[in-house]
C-alpha cells in the first residue's frame, strides 16, 4: 500500500530536519509525504530550513504536501500590518526568524526591535509569497492532515474543507483532543507533552512518554518540541511507523 509520512513543527531547528530525513525509509513515486506546518521561528536557521524543505519537494519523486502553520498564517498578517503582540515575545522566537535573514551585528536591542516590526522590509516578498500559497489542509485515503485542528466542538468537528481556515492553523481545543472521531486525522501545534492522557490506563500511564507521538483513538500528533528543546517525530500512515531525530 502507499505510505504517506506526515512530519511535525520544524521550528527553524535545521540540525533536527536533516537528522530525520536521513532517518526515513526509502521512498518512491507512489509515497507521500507532509510537512505539517511551522517551518520557522524559534530555532536558529529559519531560512535555511524553508530551503531544505522546497529542495526536498522539488527533488522527491512521490507528492510533497507542505502546509501553512499558525506563525507561517501570523507572518502573512505581520507583512501587511505588523502585530507587536506576536513579533515581540521571546516565546515566539520571531527574532531568530530576524537574524537567519538579516545580519543584525552591531544594532543595539532597540534598533533589532524596530527592525523586526518592519518585515516588509527585510522579510523577502517570495517568501511571503511561498507562505501564501501553502495549502492549510490535506487528504488522502489514510488520513486528514492539518497543522492544528478542526472547527467544531464536542463531539461535533467539521470537516477542513467545510469550516474556516484559522481553527485548521490556530485551534486548541480540549474537546477536539478527547471528543473528535472520525476519519484518522493527523496533526501538530500543540506539544505532545501537553496533551491529554486521560485515554490511557494507570499502568500505560507508568509507561508512558510525554514527549512522544501522541496517539488516542482516531487522533496522531506529532509536535514533539522541535525548535524548543525538543526533537523532530514523524508518523508513517497506514503502518503508524514513529521516526524521530533524537
Amino acid at each position: 500500500m502507499d505510505r504517506t509520512i506526515a512530519i511535525g513543527d520544524i521550528h527553524g531547528d535545521l540540525e533536527h530536519l536533516e537528522r530525520l530525513l536521513a532517518k526515513l525509509p526509502d521512498l518512491d513515486a507512489c509515497d507521500t509525504v507532509v510537512f505539517l506546518g511551522d517551518y520557522i521561528d524559534r530555532g536558529p536557521a529559519s531560512r535555511e530550513v524553508i530551503e531544505r524543505v522546497e529542495r526536498f519537494r522539488t527533488e522527491f519523486p512521490g507528492r510533497c504536501v507542505t502546509l501553512r502553520g499558525n506563525h507561517e498564517d501570523a507572518w502573512l498578517d505581520c507583512w501587511e500590518k505588523p502585530n507587536p503582540g506576536f513579533l515581540l515575545p521571546q516565546s515566539n522566537g520571531c527574532l531568530e526568524t530576524l537574524r537567519s535573514f538579516v545580519d543584525c551585528a552591531g544594532l543595539t536591542e532597540f534598533q533589532t526591535a524596530a527592525r523586526l516590526l518592519e518585515p516588509s522590509k527585510w522579510l523577502p516578498a517570495s517568501l511571503r509569497d511561498w507562505m501564501r500559497q501553502l495549502p492549510t489542509w490535506y487528504e488522502d485515503e489514510h488520513a486528514i492532515y492539518v497543522h492544528a485542528g478542526l472547527e467544531g466542538e464536542g463531539t461535533l468537528w467539521l470537516h477542513p474543507g467545510l469550516g474556516r481556515e484559522r481553527p485548521l492553523m490556530w485551534m486548541r481545543e480540549g474537546d477536539f483532543w478527547t471528543g473528535y472521531l472520525g476519519k484518522r486525522l493527523v496533526f501538530g501545534h500543540t506539544v505532545t507533552s501537553q496533551l491529554p492522557v486521560d485515554h490511557l490506563t494507570w499502568f500505560q500511564k507508568i509507561f508512558d512518554d510525554k514527549a512522544d507521538v501522541w496517539f488516542r483513538a482516531d487522533l496522531i500528533g506529532v509536535d514533539t518540541g522541535c525548535g524548543k528543546g525538543g526533537f523532530l517525530s514523524a508518523v508513517e500512515l497506514p503502518s503508524q511507523k514513529v521516526y524521530e531525530s533524537r
